[in-house]
């Protein structure tokens, strides 16, 4: 089999395989990673900064953060340096959420781990940040 086409079945099956299919959350996919993150960082929580993280538009975020606060997950507060843009702050119930779900989460990055061995992930982990980074690159040039 041609060395492309097999390199794209491995990356399209590795992809469909850790995909997070927990069913039974109550938000979106895309809204429970925003909620672990305003959850675990420490950083700035703005939509900015959620949009940077997670390499998306500021639209794409304000409207996450929009929803997540229709929902009581999160509250809309403005900044006071800048009154244009506001803080999301996790409420309780996103903070329970996050809780009760964060293990399951990422549940086959912790198997990974203990299956490769701590050397062996390392260097998965760095390889798949530096192929990220190329893309990345790549996309910011069309």
């Amino acid at each position: 089999m041609d060395k492309m086409i097999e390199s794209s079945k491995q990356v399209s099956l590795f992809c469909r395989l850790n995909l997070n299919t927990r069913r039974d959350l109550p938000i979106r996919s895309s809204e429970m990673g925003m909620l672990i993150y305003l959850v675990k960082t420490d950083e700035v929580k703005t939509p900015h900064a959620a949009a940077q993280f997670f390499h998306v538009t500021k639209a794409m975020a304000t409207n996450m953060a929009t929803s997540l606060s229709s929902k009581g997950y999160i509250e809309k507060r403005q900044l006071k340096t800048d009154r244009r843009s506001y803080e999301l702050i996790p409420t309780a119930k996103a903070v329970r959420l996050v809780e009760e779900t964060y293990h399951d989460y990422f549940k086959t990055m912790s198997f990974l781990e203990t299956r490769l061995g701590k050397e062996k992930f390392d260097t998965f982990i760095r390889l798949l940040t530096a192929a990220n980074e190329i893309l990345l690159e790549e996309k910011g040039d069309e």
